[in-house]
C-alpha cells in the first residue's frame, strides 16, 4: 500500500489529539483504580486480623455471622473489579467513584456492626476522603466528604448491636485508646504509601498530557508551514519553467555556444534551475499534490543505496562513507517522507563537517537504524535535551533548526523515533529508527500456481 504523506499524518494526528488526551486520562483512572484494589486487600486482610483479635483476644462478642459475610460480599466485589479491569484499558471518574462508595458503605456496616460512633477505628473515613480528594475531579470528591459524613451522623444516632466501654482516662490501658493508637499509624502509613503511588501516577499523567499538547502544537506549526512551502511551490512553478525555456535557448544561441565558459555557466545554470524544479515538485508531491505516476516499489537496498548516491551528487561532499549491513532486503514502497528526513540530517552533518560525513545503516529484525555521523563540533547540551523543537539551533540565523525539527516529525509520523548524541571522538550522530511495516509492503499477493495449466 502506497506511504501516506506528511500532511496526511499530521491531519490524523490532529484527529487523534483529544482522544489521546482522554485515553492518558484514563489510563491514569485505571492504575488508580488497581492501587484501589490493592488496598482493598488490605482492608480484607486487616478487618478480618481485626475481628478475630478483638472477639477472641480482647472477649469482646462481636457479631461474627454478619461481618463476615459483609466481608465475603467485599471479597467477592473485589475479585470482580480485578477481572473487569484487568481486561480494560482505562477506568473512568464514575468507575473510581462507584468503587469508593462500596468502601464507605461496606465500612459502615462494619462499623455500625462493632460498636458504632465509639469503635476507634471510624477514623479510617478520612482515608476514604483523602485518596477521593487526590485520584477524583471536585464535584466527586465532595460526594465521598458528604457520603462520609453521613454515615458518621447515623452512626452516632442508630442504636448499635453491641455497646463498647470508652475510659480514655486510663491511657494505654484502654482498648479505646489502643484502637485508636493502632488506626492512626495505620491510616498514616497507607496514606504515605498509597498517595505517593497515586501521586506518581499523575505526574506521569501530566507529563505525557504536556507531550501531547506540546505534539499537537508542533504539528500545528507542520501544517501552517506545509501550505505555505505547498504556495510557495505553487507559485515559483512558472517562472522556474520560464528560465528553463529561455536558457534552453540561450544554450543554442552562436554567440553563447562559441563561449566555451560561457556555455559552461549556461549548462550549469539550466542545471541547478531543474534542481529547483525538481525541490518544488518534492514539496508539491509532498503535500499531497497530485502524482504524476503510480507509487514506485523497489527493494530497501535499491533505495537505501539510491538515496545515498542521489544526495552524494546533489551535494558532492569531500569525503562520504556510506555503509549498508543491512542484512534483510524487503519490498518497500519509496517514500518522499523518508527521503526528505534522511537529507535533511545529512545537510546538518555536512554543515557541521564539510571535511567527512558518515552514513550507516543496519536492521534490527523488523526496525531499520539509519545513522548518520559528522566530525563537527557537536551538539550543545541544551540542544539535545530541547531536540526535535522548531528553531532549536546555535547556528545563530533566522529560520534554522528546522530540518530537525522536520526530520524527527517525520520520523514520529511513521512510528519511529530520532535521536542525537555526541560521538566520543568528537561530532555527533544522529540515529533515525524506523519500523519496517511503515514501508514495506505486504506480501498478501494470491501466486497463482501452476497446476491448473492447460494446454
Amino acid at each position: 500500500m502506497p506511504a501516506r504523506t506528511i500532511q496526511d499524518e499530521v491531519a490524523a494526528e490532529a484527529e487523534r489529539g483529544a482522544p489521546a488526551v482522554a485515553r492518558s486520562r484514563g489510563s491514569a483512572g485505571l492504575r488508580n483504580m488497581q492501587q484501589l484494589i490493592q488496598l482493598r486487600w488490605i482492608a480484607v486482610i486487616g478487618q478480618v486480623a481485626t475481628i478475630l483479635v478483638v472477639h477472641y483476644g480482647l472477649d469482646i462478642g462481636l457479631p461474627l455471622q454478619p461481618m463476615f459475610t459483609v466481608l465475603a460480599a467485599l471479597t467477592l466485589f473485589n475479585i470482580a473489579s480485578q477481572l473487569w479491569w484487568r481486561r480494560r484499558e482505562h477506568a473512568s471518574s464514575n468507575a473510581l467513584l462507584v468503587s469508593l462508595l462500596v468502601d464507605v458503605a461496606s465500612l459502615t456496616i462494619q462499623l455500625f456492626l462493632s460498636g458504632g460512633i465509639t469503635n476507634p477505628f471510624v477514623f479510617l473515613y478520612l482515608l476514604q476522603v483523602v485518596l477521593s480528594t487526590v485520584i477524583l475531579r471536585s464535584p466527586w470528591s465532595w460526594v465521598i466528604a458528604a457520603a462520609a459524613a453521613l454515615c458518621v451522623t447515623g452512626l452516632t444516632l442508630v442504636r448499635t448491636p453491641i455497646a463498647l466501654t470508652v475510659e480514655p482516662a486510663r491511657g494505654l490501658g484502654d482498648h479505646y485508646v489502643q484502637g485508636l493508637l493502632i488506626c492512626f499509624l495505620l491510616i498514616a502509613g497507607l496514606l504515605v504509601v498509597f498517595l505517593t503511588r497515586i501521586g506518581r501516577i499523575l505526574r506521569e499523567r501530566d507529563a505525557r498530557l504536556a507531550e501531547l499538547r506540546q505534539r499537537a502544537v508542533e504539528e500545528e506549526h507542520i501544517v501552517r508551514m506545509g501550505l505555505l512551502a505547498s504556495g510557495a511551490a505553487h507559485e515559483l512553478g512558472t517562472p522556474l519553467s520560464t528560465l528553463s525555456v529561455i536558457l534552453g535557448d540561450w544554450q543554442h544561441l552562436p554567440t553563447i555556444a562559441s563561449e566555451g565558459e560561457l556555455h559552461r555557466d549556461v549548462v550549469e545554470m539550466q542545471l541547478q534551475v531543474a534542481r529547483c524544479k525538481s525541490i518544488v515538485t518534492n514539496i508539491l508531491l509532498a503535500a499531497g499534490g497530485p502524482r504524476a505516476e503510480a507509487p514506485m516499489e523497489m527493494g530497501l537496498h535499491a533505495m537505501l543505496d539510491g538515496l545515498a548516491d542521489e544526495w552524494r551528487q546533489a551535494r558532492n561532499p569531500a569525503s562520504f562513507a556510506y555503509a549498508n549491513h543491512c542484512a534483510q532486503d524487503a519490498r518497500i514502497v519509496s517514500d518522499t517522507g523518508l527521503r526528505q528526513m534522511v537529507f535533511n540530517v545529512l545537510d546538518n552533518a555536512l554543515e557541521a563537517s564539510p571535511g567527512w560525513v558518515a552514513l550507516d545503516v543496519h536492521c534490527d529484525g523488523e526496525t531499520l537504524f539509519i545513522d548518520v555521523s559528522d566530525a563537527g563540533a557537536g551538539f550543545d547540551g541544551d540542544i539535545l535535551e530541547r531536540l526535535g523543537s522548531p528553531y532549536n539551533t546555535s547556528k545563530g540565523r533566522p529560520g534554522g533548526g528546522l530540518g530537525l525539527f522536520l526530520s524527527v516529525n517525520v520520523a514520529r509520523t511513521l512510528g519511529g523515533s530520532l535521536r542525537a548524541k555526541n560521538r566520543p571522538q568528537g561530532g555527533a550522530v544522529v540515529t533515525m529508527t524506523l519500523p519496517l511495516s511503515a514501508i514495506a509492503i505486504d506480501d498478501a499477493r494470491d501466486d497463482g500456481s501452476g497446476d491448473d495449466d492447460e494446454d
